[in-house]
């Protein structure tokens, strides 16, 4: 699995005009799902995403968990974290999990994020979405599982 993080001030997903997920302080966390992944992929993830200190201290250092300060988080699933552009000018997404797998293990991975987390909003798998966020920093971690 691949994740692309971005601590946020806020962040939310529109989908056909109407708001389907938010969050405030946190984590907007786009999900990609691998053709090799599977239940423990998604908890190795989650676990990575929910215990990476990227927060900043008291004293401005990044030493603090989304735990730590009680972020919130946006998950949004995206397939094309697996595109590959190495050869000519149109990706390819074969190393993309087929939908069925990839929003098995999408739902899975949020639901460990509400098991853990005060508030997760969702983005809507398979939709054409549109994403807006204040990126706090910036700050941006590419994850891979």
């Amino acid at each position: 699995m691949r994740a692309l993080l971005q601590r946020v001030l806020e962040a939310q997903v529109v989908v056909d005009g109407e708001v389907v997920g938010s969050c405030g302080h946190g984590l907007a966390v786009f999900v990609g799902v691998g053709t090799d992944d599977d239940e423990r992929s998604a908890e190795k993830l989650w676990h990575k995403i929910h215990g990476l200190r990227i927060f900043a201290d008291q004293a401005g250092k990044t030493n603090l968990s989304l735990a730590d300060v009680d972020g919130e988080v946006l998950m949004i699933s995206q397939f094309t974290l697996f595109a590959d552009s190495r050869k000519g000018m149109r990706p390819s997404f074969t190393a993309a999990a087929p939908a069925q797998q990839a929003e098995r293990l999408y739902d899975y991975v949020c639901s460990l994020a509400e098991r853990d987390v005060r508030h997760v909003g969702r983005g809507v798998f398979g939709a054409d979405m549109k994403v807006s966020l204040i990126n706090d920093g910036p700050f941006t971690i590419w994850l891979d599982m």
